[in-house]
């Protein structure tokens, strides 16, 4: 499967220009000039753009369009997700549909789970940094950009627009409006289409992930992670109590952070402040955790404020706005409260106030002696809004935020990642969240609230074995992947016994971060043995990453939810509909 360039489409605004193109060189399309490299298969594509004009212009992506001559349908596509929850699948062109063009999407789930938070085309199919297409003659193809820094890079999959003609493949820099002044040029980000020698997909993305990693400073060397969660079993409601007793109860649990989760924050935004539900003050909590000997870790939402926060008091002018003035929201979650029913604010992170205040809430927390930090809900400042400085791009928002926390936080913090656009934090970041919310369900209860086209996003173990599965190609790679916590717990769940253990065995295969998010109190024997398990296999198979023998899913492109996944000699395969499942161990 080799693509053959056609021609370049620019986007200001709502306006779309194409110019063809002969070869390497030149071209000029709606006022930009667009510098293409040499395209040759297997070989990163150097391209730039230019503000041809004498005004500045608001430009929101820039497309490198391919034929695809040869395809036998139908083609398959791997959809890899923008950020931590968003679905990463295969998808059947000419059969599958974009989710945002579900009767009924919203525009800000759009937003949560795209780079281009506008409605897809009918017909068209897309995915995120990078993809693997198929044909049924089992010919494949991966194409992939070198980074997501200074812009994202989608790959879309669209009707030719003539009959019986094979589909287009779109290679766009989304630069999301940032405004270019007069003879303004940026460099974009190389991408590379190669074929899949032998069919080998899960060798093909291991490649691109260490080249990805080895060009962005991945950080891979933090230790396999074990710890435990205060969110599966306590939610909004935990308190201080909780925290002390399950510390009190994990004296001989293999435990190496200890981390307190959302609902001990005064508000959304003001992290450095407890609630009635912790009297105590962060750093007596960290002490007593070290004490423990356990590394203190604490979760928070670096990049979004509560309207009745203290910070948002204080700073209106700190907050990103819609075109109107008001401001731009950055979530919704009526448990959060804020006095707008669930509303949170995006912090306007082009400002440098915005990133000293965030520089010092991190290094607070961590003088306070919490060295490992999970960051959620940070695709907020990647959303369409007006922002202090138009020139930014939504990935270059989402990156200065995460730069101002680890300046804060210092070299030595753990940084987990988590809702965050994965391209936009290699380098910075030592683990990442790589799938949707585990739940105490296997599958969506029929009860669930979800919006339309979403519904795998939303908390299921289901959602989070496809994704760690689909992902397991990053770990080591481009950080240590977090697949999401443990489900141990055999009462106040509706997980069968089989469903617990296939989750667990696939988060040890994975080899990625291993964490408990139960009250001990109602752990027995058996959950400490499947606990004990799962570090043995997840330390072998993430010692095998680092030595070279990346996890593989050898199904991923066969089926929307793949049902295999090996490592260090361990070969685990699962029926998704039941969540039953077998592991064979090395001889």
């Amino acid at each position: 499967m080799e693509p053959v360039v056609e021609r370049i489409v620019a986007t200001i605004g709502d306006v779309s220009c194409s110019s063809p193109v002969t070869g390497p060189g030149t071209v000029h399309v709606g006022g930009l000039d667009v510098a293409l490299g040499e395209v040759r298969p297997g070989t990163p594509v150097a391209w730039s753009l230019t503000n041809a004009g004498d005004a500045p212009v608001r430009v929101r992506s820039v497309a490198v369009v391919f034929r695809l001559p040869g395809i036998t349908g139908p083609l398959r596509m791997l959809r890899h997700g923008y950020q931590s929850w968003s679905r990463t699948d295969v998808a059947v062109f000419g059969v599958d549909r974009d989710p945002s063009t579900t009767p009924g999407s919203v525009e800000m789930m759009q937003g949560i789970h795209h780079a281009d938070q506008r409605r897809a085309l009918d017909g068209e199919l897309r995915s995120e940094w990078l993809t693997v297409l198929r044909d049924a003659g089992g010919r494949s193809m991966l194409a992939g950009f070198d980074a997501g820094v200074e812009h994202d890079g989608t790959w879309r999959l669209r009707p030719s627009g003539d009959p019986g003609a094979t589909p287009e493949l779109w290679a766009e820099a989304f630069l999301g409006d940032a405004q270019l002044g007069p003879g303004e040029s940026r460099a974009l980000h190389p991408f590379v289409t190669e074929p899949v020698a032998d069919g080998d997909v899960c060798a093909a993305l291991d490649r691109w992930a260490r080249r990805v990693g080895s060009l962005g400073g991945a950080r891979i060397s933090a230790p396999y992670q074990v710890g435990w969660c205060s969110w599966y079993h306590y939610f909004h409601g935990v308190t201080e109590q909780h925290v002390r007793d399950n510390l009190s109860l994990a004296g001989n649990w293999p435990f190496e952070v200890f981390q307190i989760d959302d609902g001990y924050q005064s508000a959304i935004g003001d992290w450095l402040t407890t609630n009635e539900k912790f009297p105590s003050s962060l750093d007596a909590l960290a002490g007593v955790i070290a004490a423990a000997g356990r590394r203190p870790g604490i979760w928070l939402a670096p990049f979004i404020v509560a309207p009745d926060s203290e910070i948002a008091r204080r700073h209106p002018e700190w907050l990103a706005r819609f075109a109107d003035g008001q401001p731009l929201w950055g979530m919704v979650n009526p448990e959060w409260g804020g006095g707008r029913g669930g509303v949170m604010y995006a912090l306007d992170t082009t400002r440098p106030e915005v990133l000293a205040h965030i520089e010092e809430v991190c290094r607070s927390l961590v003088e306070a002696g919490f060295t490992y930090l999970k960051l959620d809900f940070t695709f907020a400042p990647s959303f369409d809004g007006v922002w202090s400085d138009p020139s930014c791009t939504p990935a270059q928002r989402v990156r200065a935020g995460y730069e101002a926390v680890r300046r804060g936080a210092g070299d030595g913090t753990f940084l987990l990642g988590c809702g965050v656009p994965l391209s936009h934090v290699v380098g910075l970041v030592d683990g990442n969240r790589i799938g949707p919310d585990v739940a105490p369900s296997w599958s969506l209860p029929g009860t669930a609230v979800t919006l339309p086209g979403y519904e795998a996003t939303a908390p299921a173990t289901l959602h989070s074995w496809a994704s760690t599965l689909s992902r397991s190609f990053m770990h080591r790679r481009l950080w240590l992947n977090d697949p999401d916590c443990l489900m141990l717990r055999t009462d106040e769940t509706d997980l069968t016994v089989e469903a617990i253990t296939t989750w667990a065995h696939a988060v040890a295969v994975s080899g990625g971060m291993a964490l408990v998010s139960d009250d001990l109190a109602l752990l027995g024997a058996g959950a400490r043995s499947l606990l004990d398990d799962v570090v043995v296999i997840g330390r072998a198979a993430d010692r095998a990453a680092i030595e070279g023998a990346a996890p593989r899913c050898e199904d991923l492109m066969d089926a929307a939810v793949p049902t295999t996944l090996t490592a260090a000699g361990y070969a685990l395969t699962a029926d998704p509909a039941t969540a039953t499942s077998t592991l064979s161990r090395p001889a």
